[in-house]
């Protein structure tokens, strides 16, 4: 009886931490650089801590090209520059009639081989879940969560100057 009451605890225990693990949804947003320019992404080698409270974009955003009327827009537009612990985060989007047709990071890090390494393979999943969700909610690439959190921020600020 005592074996039978503990597996059922342990069973209901386990579904309890199972139903309320939350998945990532990329509240942590970019950070500032440490100046040294020589860590990747995944290193810690001169890291500091970061803080939510200085993330704020470097730029405002731009037009490029078109016009933004409502949810027809049309053009190129360009996010903020964000500022991230390993580098600039730089987007832009293509819009037309108010679908996004195509997402490119003009700027991010690839200062080093580990920078090069791990973009390579983040920013065009990043670029690709864009045209896909028509919006920032994507998903962090894994592996890539400082560059991913600074394109999340700066797609944003792209579809806010495209009025989506």
């Amino acid at each position: 009886m005592r074996r039978i009451v503990t597996a059922v605890m342990g069973t209901i225990s386990g579904l309890v931490l199972l139903f309320s693990y939350h998945t990532s949804t990329a509240t942590e947003v970019a950070t500032p650089t440490t100046g040294d320019g020589a860590s990747g992404e995944g290193s810690t080698a001169g890291a500091t801590p970061s803080s939510p409270a200085s993330t704020a974009p470097s730029s405002s955003g731009t037009v490029d090209t078109g016009s933004a009327s409502g949810s027809s827009a049309s053009g190129t537009y360009t996010g903020d520059a964000v500022q991230t612990r390993w580098g600039t985060v730089q987007v832009q989007i293509t819009v037309e009639n108010g679908t996004i047709t195509s997402a490119d990071a003009i700027q991010y890090p690839n200062e080093n081989g580990k920078d090069q390494q791990i973009n390579a393979y983040a920013v065009p999943r990043l670029n690709a879940q864009v045209v896909a969700a028509q919006s920032a909610k994507i998903d962090a690439v894994s592996g890539a969560t400082v560059t991913s959190d600074g394109y999340i921020t700066s797609l944003q600020s792209a579809i806010d100057a495209a009025h989506l």
